[in-house]
């Protein structure tokens, strides 16, 4: 067993000259900064006030696991002997928020288009998904269902 460290600062950008004297004084807007790598500007969710124009912690988090699934799908496809030429995702995330605020994803939802080689054994591509939950960090963290509905065009 191996551990990882990650690391990141979050720098909250929206302080306006009062802080956080009043609800509506203060912007709900940071940077998320990690070493050596470009600044991303965010923002709370639009429903909470945020800038959509901005990404949010909702975003970044099905974006995170999107992306850490199709990672870890090409890593097993090129194993599998399956040739992926174009991968895109439109992942779906379904959250709820309750009356008092409190607010949780239910679950998430991978729609990959892959573009494999002609020829490609179809059953063995989509088998692979399956094998993905094993290995991707995000997955392997996240407490809401995760599941694919990919779709599979030949090259």
């Amino acid at each position: 067993m191996a551990e990882h460290d990650y690391a990141a600062r979050i720098a909250w950008t929206g302080n306006r000259g009062q802080g956080t004297a009043s609800y509506r004084g203060y912007a709900r807007t940071w940077d998320v900064t990690t070493p050596g790598k470009p600044v991303i500007h965010c923002s709370n969710d639009p429903l909470l006030g945020g800038d959509p124009a901005l990404p949010n912690p909702e975003d970044l988090l099905l974006a995170s696991l999107s992306a850490c699934h199709m990672l870890w799908y090409l890593h097993l496809a090129s194993q599998a002997g399956i040739v992926v030429h174009g991968y895109v995702d439109d992942p779906l995330g379904v959250g709820e928020t309750l009356a008092g605020g409190e607010g949780r994803f239910l679950r998430a939802t991978l729609r990959p288009a892959i573009e494999l080689a002609a020829g490609a054994d179809l059953a063995l591509a989509d088998r692979l998904h399956h094998e993905v939950d094993r290995y991707c960090f995000i997955a392997r963290s996240v407490n809401f269902p995760v599941s694919v509905e990919a779709t599979y065009h030949p090259r």
